[in-house]
């Protein structure tokens, strides 16, 4: 009964704390950090383009996301059957 007292609140925990999203500076640093272990220097033109490479991308598979979902829930019908089986005596 003690396990259940610990291990229910740290998984309630642990599952709220997987929902927090990055901050705008969580995600620059994170960038930034990226872009460092790829090899580019801080404050050089090529560390900018590697920057800028990201966001691109994080956009572009945003909108893709957002494209493909649109096709899910908007372009396709949607066809919801239940059958009612009678017996007769």
């Amino acid at each position: 009964m003690r396990l259940y007292r610990i291990l229910i609140p740290s998984a309630l925990l642990l599952i709220l704390a997987s929902c927090q999203t990055m901050t705008p500076e969580e995600r620059r640093a994170a960038d930034e950090r990226a872009c460092a272990g790829y090899g580019f220097r801080a404050k050089t033109d090529a560390m900018a383009r590697c920057l800028l490479d990201i966001e691109l991308d994080r956009r572009a598979q945003t909108r893709s996301m957002m494209e493909r979902n649109d096709q899910m829930f908007w372009h396709s019908p949607i066809v919801v059957e239940r059958r009612v089986i009678v017996h007769r005596p």
